[in-house]
């Protein structure tokens, strides 16, 4: 890689990282620290009884799925992937960034503090669940995948990552374990971590790695990014417009008001996670370039 495209790249994956730390920041605040903030994700919390019944096993498997076992397992599999490739600098980033996304979230989760605004009182006791710690299982396994998956199948796991880790945070919401903003906040956690991830990638690269424009899936890129958006831009609209109506319990809402908070809700961390993975996949081909000979 030219030094000039090495510098360009490097300074796009600090901004993405500043970016993302800089999201979780603003999300965190107002979802956490502001009244507001609380009453939406409240909503939507309480929103998801509507049809529960109907999505309490399907969800159950998703979630039960995510251990510590079940972690350890895929990431020596990714590592795995890596080493036979012939990548060791890779197997030890890839395994790094889900180790270092998971730490990190289960340390912002009991260290953030959750102003008690008087608005869910019975998960009070509970304190501050942001981030979500069964969803950054799930991004973190799935960018890792991207980065270890050879270029010829790279997209379609990107796709089915995606999908995985988008499950994955709705589950959380659908199950009654976390809010919204809780998923939302681990897919900005996993991404910082990749971008850093790919910084040290950048600048271990051999000396035979070579960049080649046709691995930038940038269709694929272009359909999770722009899809993506769509979603969040959904998302923002439909809580919008509920925000103004503050009663004093969610529960009094009416059952559309309720489901519009929930799908919508559902629609942000869906659309999260693909603007993350498209992210992701604008820099993996040259964090992860072909090798002469």
């Amino acid at each position: 890689m030219r030094t000039r495209t090495k510098a360009w790249t490097a300074a796009w994956l600090v901004l993405l990282v500043i970016l993302q730390v800089l999201a979780f920041l603003v999300l965190w605040h107002y979802a956490v620290g502001t009244r507001a903030g609380q009453w939406l994700d409240t909503v939507a919390l309480t929103g998801n009884r509507i049809g529960q019944d109907r999505i309490d096993e399907p969800v159950d498997r998703v979630l039960n799925a995510m251990s510590v076992v079940s972690l350890l397992a895929a990431t020596a599999v990714i590592g795995f992937i890596a080493l036979i490739r012939g990548r060791i600098a890779l197997a030890i980033m890839a395994t790094l960034l889900i180790g270092g996304a998971n730490v990190t979230t289960q340390l912002l989760k009991y260290g953030l503090t959750r102003p008690d605004f008087g608005i869910d009182p019975e998960r009070a006791a509970v304190g501050n669940s942001l981030p979500s710690g069964h969803t950054a299982v799930a991004a973190s396994v799935a960018v890792a995948l991207v980065l270890v998956l050879p270029r010829q199948v790279r997209a379609a796991g990107a796709l089915v990552g995606t999908a995985y880790a988008g499950i994955a945070g709705v589950a959380t919401l659908s199950a009654g374990w976390h809010r919204p903003s809780d998923a939302v906040a681990a897919f900005l956690v996993v991404g910082a971590w990749a971008a850093l991830a790919g910084l040290v990638l950048l600048f271990t690269q051999r000396e035979q790695a070579q960049v080649d424009p046709t691995d930038a899936h940038r269709v694929i890129a272009s359909v999770l990014g722009i899809g993506g958006l769509v979603l969040v831009a959904g998302c923002t609209v439909a809580l919008s417009r509920i925000v103004d109506l503050r009663l004093p319990d969610p529960a009094d809402l009416t059952r559309d008001t309720l489901f519009t908070a929930y799908a919508g809700s559902a629609a942000g961390i869906a659309g999260s996670m693909a603007v993350v993975m498209a992210l992701v996949l604008t820099s993996v081909h040259r964090l992860v370039p072909r090798l002469k000979g």
